[in-house]
């Protein structure tokens, strides 16, 4: 990088403009904290500043032989500025969707609920110990292990048609069940 860093910005351009890694260098190193300074005055996030400072120098590089600039500096704090904004207002779009959702994180799930939840959990638990044992094991084996019928059946020496109807059989039984103690809740 032999007196790189007594050249100017339009000599330096040039070698950008025939790939020059060392004039790309040179400029990077000269307005990357600057770049920074105006990125991080509007977003207050050093990551998404030093990511807008990234983008920016890697569109330079990308567009190198494209690049016919005559104020750099200018043209490098117009770019940061427009990523900014066009950061800032993803930010406000995300934010604006999820108030319109009535976005609630699952870590509001109050106490009262989750108590619900798992006393629920637990009388399907016990409906379940009521069905017959094949129907039982069939149930665990496609609920709990997430098997396939095919799996299930060739695991169990049976018909596919048979695991379907033992399914079937014991979430229709389920449901009964469930119409019981729903009402509690």
């Amino acid at each position: 990088m032999n007196g790189y860093q007594q050249y100017e910005n339009s000599i330096l351009i040039d070698l950008l403009c025939q790939s020059d890694e060392a004039a790309f260098t040179e400029l990077y190193n000269r307005y990357c904290k600057q770049l920074f300074a105006i990125a991080y005055s509007r977003l207050k996030e050093t990551q998404s500043a030093e990511d807008i400072v990234h983008d920016v120098f890697a569109s330079l590089w990308a567009n190198r032989e494209k690049v016919h600039v005559e104020l750099l500096e200018n043209y490098l704090a117009t770019a940061v500025k427009y990523l900014v904004l066009s950061r800032i207002k993803k930010i406000e779009t995300e934010r604006a969707y999820k108030r319109s959702f009535g976005y609630s994180p699952v870590a509001e799930i109050s106490a009262e609920s989750s108590l619900h939840f798992k006393r629920i959990l637990e009388l399907v638990d016990h409906e379940v110990e009521k069905l017959p044992a094949k129907c039982k094991l069939i149930f665990r084996y496609s609920r709990q292990n997430g098997m396939p019928v095919k799996e299930i059946a060739s695991e169990l020496h049976i018909s596919p048609k048979t695991v379907e109807n033992q399914i079937n059989k014991a979430l229709k039984q389920l449901k009964l069940a469930a119409r019981s103690f729903l009402h509690l809740f």
